[in-house]
């Protein structure tokens, strides 16, 4: 019995729901993965309040997150190195 492993391409992928903590972002990712980045790495995130980080939409398709108070966007690329 033999298995091969296959290739799975950004597209397949969707941030399923999204945690923020004090200095990074959690996402959980419909393959399974759970990836953190830094808050850091993006200014208007890791200068805005609370309420503002709070106030977030994930897009529907899973793609990308909004955060409309900000006029920020990150897509899922943010999270997984292809």
């Amino acid at each position: 019995m033999s298995s091969t492993a296959r290739k799975i391409f950004i597209e397949e992928l969707s941030i399923l729901s999204l945690d923020i903590l004090d200095d990074a972002l959690t996402a959980h990712i419909s393959d399974g993965r759970v990836v953190s980045i830094p808050l850091a790495w993006f200014a208007r995130l890791a200068t805005a309040s609370e309420a503002e980080l709070q106030n977030f939409e994930i897009s529907p398709s899973g793609y990308g997150i909004h955060w409309p108070d900000l006029d920020e966007d990150i897509s899922i690329k943010s999270f997984i190195n292809p």
